[in-house]
């Protein structure tokens, strides 16, 4: 992409945020006037939209939406301008204290708290509102709108706060752009993890058990199964080696690591147990640290790759699970390389390549590695205070890139606490960003756990460590795969690869046969001898993705075939067992 081309979709980014801002404003004068006594949260710009959050009367209904919208519309239609005054804050509080926008007095009262003296409000038509802009000129300029759908959200995103009623909404400059964006959300929503997921019996979630606590069905943990193959095959040929560590440690092992005091908020509390407090694993590299420091290893043992796909469990807030993709319990990829600092150029390059390889697996064409890096003002605090080594390992990072030629961006402010990273960036079929996997350089934390290996002049050294996960998390890499297939896996990657249907019960032996002889030979394979129309049989096939359907009857029991058909083809083919067989090895394996 060139300068020129990205400052253009910077610029639009930016007309576009302004406008989607200014489309919020108009939301909450709506709502206002259909609601007078509602309270105003906050009403943002997102990434393709904008919503605002309200305290209201009564719960809103999909019927509201398009009143709301109609109110909408004629504000936009009014040419309203947007008129901007600045009040001092101690004035505005007090104003705002003798109304019922308590959420607007609080926000005035934390701004006030950290050191401000004036707020701004924003005034179109009736409507005013504290806000810190900007907006555009007048209403007419908001161009198209939608309102999408209705929600519940946390007053600031904290679960022990109100919930509020929040309304999404999106604004493009133009009919057109807003109509393309409608025909693809229409395809997201098919393609919805969540709604593919229950459809295809993948996942399931039960209250009892608790939110973020996926359950996975037969059919998920065949998916696991074949990913877990898929990565232990490559880790193999890779020269890894795989270890397995608990599921909770002790408390002292996460302050050695430093994690306690970065990521406390992000792990579940501790349980006690023989007057020591035990917490549930949030990561796996202190764990395999202890294994590389329970033996000792020599510059002969490097690098050392140690591999694990490991359960751990992260206290993410209810208002931010999401399906599949914010979980408090996953299974990670995971890997740590340890090696002296000479062998890290190919070793990351190695790792790099191993993304590339998946990303052709899965059909994935477009993706790019962001570049975290640290701000140096927040040494001590967010990060590692180690600046020299800081500037080292990123620069050590951007080599390996560039010399690789793989397309990357940079990022400040986003780099681990212990060093860079990189995290991967892929696109599904439908042009839906996904963040799916991580490459992280390890400076400071061998250091910690006073790990070393024998030099070869007979001094003893630290190694670096590359975290790396390259097939992500399970739950995340799962969800995001459903959504790009719309539940269509690859054959190999399918929970059941083929469904035997004769096409009525006198051919159920043959039927049987056909399905044995299959099932022998290792293949997921269905039987569907119910007594139901062949064509029902079809189609609920068909609604479960299953990738080929094999129809028996009279004439293929007497040839010894089967008729093969495609899922979503019109074409069919005939074909002996045999041949079906062969068919079916050449699609077993991803890796060629």
């Amino acid at each position: 992409m060139s300068k020129q081309t990205r400052q253009h979709k910077t610029d639009k980014q930016s007309r576009l945020s302004i406008l989607r801002h200014s489309a919020s404003h108009i939301l909450a004068a709506s709502v206002m006037e259909m609601f007078p006594e509602a309270k105003l949260g906050i009403g943002p710009a997102t990434e393709d939209g904008f919503y605002y959050d309200f305290a209201l009367p009564r719960p809103l209904i999909p019927e509201d939406l398009p009143l709301i919208e109609a109110k909408m519309q004629a504000l936009i239609a009014a040419d309203l301008p947007f008129e901007k005054t600045t009040v001092a804050i101690d004035e505005a509080i007090n104003k705002s204290a003798n109304t019922s926008q308590i959420y607007k007095t609080e926000l005035m009262q934390d701004l006030k708290a950290a050191g401000e003296t004036q707020v701004t409000f924003y005034k179109s038509g009736e409507f005013v509102d504290l806000c810190a802009g900007p907006h555009v000129k007048s209403t007419k300029e908001i161009g198209a709108i939608k309102l999408l759908s209705i929600a519940g959200a946390y007053w600031r995103g904290d679960e022990h706060n109100t919930q509020l009623t929040r309304i999404y909404g999106t604004a493009f400059e133009t009919i057109k752009e807003l109509d393309e964006y409608l025909v693809m959300l229409e395809e997201a929503k098919k393609r919805d993890h969540r709604k593919l997921g229950k459809e295809l019996n993948i996942f399931a979630f039960d209250d009892q058990v608790g939110p973020g606590l996926p359950l996975w069905m037969p059919n998920g943990t065949v998916i696991i199964e074949q990913l877990e193959k898929l990565a232990h095959q490559t880790e193999a040929a890779a020269g890894y080696q795989q270890v397995r560590t608990p599921h909770i440690a002790k408390e002292s092992l996460y302050l050695t690591s430093g994690h306690l005091p970065y990521y406390a908020d992000s792990m579940f509390p501790p349980m006690v147990a023989e007057d020591a407090k035990y917490y549930l694993k949030a990561m796996n590299c202190p764990h395999h640290h202890k294994i590389f420091a329970a033996i000792p290893r020599s510059y002969r043992d490097l690098p050392l790759r140690l591999t694990e796909y490991g359960t751990c469990y992260r206290y993410e807030k209810s208002g931010e699970l999401f399906g599949l993709m914010r979980v408090r319990s996953f299974q990670m990829n995971d890997a740590h390389i340890y090696c002296a600092p000479e062998q890290f150029a190919e070793e990351f390059k190695a790792v790099n390549d191993m993304y590339i390889k998946y990303f052709k697996i899965f059909g994935l064409k477009k993706y790019v590695m962001r570049l975290s890096t640290h701000d140096p003002a927040k040494l001590g605090k967010k990060y590692i205070d180690e600046p020299e080594l800081w500037q080292q390992t990123e620069e050590m990072v951007r080599k390996v890139l560039i010399d690789a030629k793989i397309p990357y961006i940079e990022v400040a402010d986003e780099a681990a606490f212990y060093g860079p990273k990189i995290d991967v960036q892929v696109w599904s079929a439908i042009g839906k960003e996904f963040s799916i996997a991580t490459n992280q350089v390890d400076f400071a934390i061998p250091k910690r756990f006073g790990l070393c290996y024998a030099t070869s002049d007979g001094g003893t050294a630290t190694p670096l460590c590359i975290h790396r996960a390259p097939l992500g998390v399970h739950e995340r890499l799962i969800g995001f795969l459903l959504e790009h297939y719309v539940g269509a896996f690859p054959f190999w990657l399918a929970p059941v690869q083929a469904i035997v249907l004769p096409v009525s019960d006198k051919f159920n032996d043959y039927a049987k046969s056909v399905f044995y002889q299959l099932i022998k030979k290792g293949y997921r394979i269905n039987l569907d001898d119910r007594n139901e129309s062949l064509g029902k049989k079809i189609r609920e096939a068909e609604l479960q993705k299953i990738p080929y359907m094999l129809v028996v009857g009279e004439k293929e029991a007497s040839a010894l075939t089967a008729t093969i058909r495609t899922l979503h083809a019109e074409e069919q083919l005939t074909k002996t067992i045999p041949e079906i067989i062969e068919l079916f090895r050449k699609q077993r394996s991803p890796l060629k």
